[in-house]
């Protein structure tokens, strides 16, 4: 695990951090070789910790959690950790990225729906003209058999990457980085969530003050009301209670 320190939030383990902090993490992983995952998480991810167990266990035990959302951000500060700020899934992205272009970090990018992940790539190697891509891969909808995984897990060494990007949604990504972390030599997976998507250019991310504000759940529920409508209308308010009885001492969480 990290040497930086976490909030518990509901059990979970949230790592208490600002962007550039995770950027130095990372590449402090890729220069020792350190065999490392992240899980990038919103409060969708500690509801989903609340009904699985196995998920807050990975989630606890990843190299870095990071407050993705807002609410964990300001649930930080309230614990007394001044310098977090919100390190979001696709800012993260671009700021490794930026980065490899003088580090020289090899990147592979793994989810999204068929032709995604090679779009994705188009997208920030214009952006990023001196990114090393690795590779990418598009998993099938379905299961992948053994004899699939085992291939994919294959070319991603053979692409010898250092950061392994996985875009499956939330929970699958982040049970895919935990159960390959150790199938994989690269030293640092990313469960990364809607990045994919985002800088691929199929989906608009809400406005900077939105994001900053912690209303981007209120956009994105607009653009996607029937597939969002529960994470956002159901458990929001429900983390929000939670979190009152947790900060009042109603109700403990264990630690991790």
């Amino acid at each position: 695990m990290s040497r930086l320190p976490r909030v518990n939030i509901l059990g979970v383990g949230i790592s208490a951090i600002n962007l550039q902090q995770a950027v130095g993490e990372i590449e402090r992983w890729i220069a020792s070789r350190d065999a490392q995952y992240v899980n990038v998480c919103t409060v969708h991810t500690v509801m989903e910790c609340q009904k699985d167990a196995h998920l807050r266990w990975v989630v606890n035990n990843s190299g870095l959690s990071t407050p993705d959302g807002m609410p964990l951000v300001w649930l930080s500060l309230l614990h007394g950790y001044r310098d977090v700020g919100r390190v979001y899934g696709p800012d993260l992205m671009l700021a490794l990225c930026d980065r490899s272009q003088t580090t020289g970090a090899r990147h592979f990018f793994y989810g999204g729906a068929p032709g995604v992940a090679d779009l994705l790539v188009r997208k920030l190697q214009a952006r990023f003209p001196s990114l090393v891509v690795a590779g990418t891969c598009s998993p099938p909808f379905r299961p992948a058999d053994t004899e699939e995984d085992r291939d994919v897990l294959a070319a991603i060494d053979a692409a010898a990457a250092d950061i392994v990007w996985v875009g499956l949604g939330t929970p699958k990504q982040d049970y895919w980085v935990a159960r390959h972390r150790a199938l994989l030599r690269a030293p640092v997976l990313i469960a990364v969530g809607a990045a994919f998507d985002f800088h691929a250019g199929l989906l608009r991310q809400a406005p900077r003050w939105m994001r900053r504000s912690g209303l981007e759940w209120l956009f994105r529920l607009l653009q996607e009301p029937r597939r969002l409508a529960y994470r956002y209308l159901v458990y929001n308010p429900l983390f929000i209670f939670k979190v009152i009885l947790q900060l009042t001492g109603l109700r403990r969480y264990p630690g991790f």
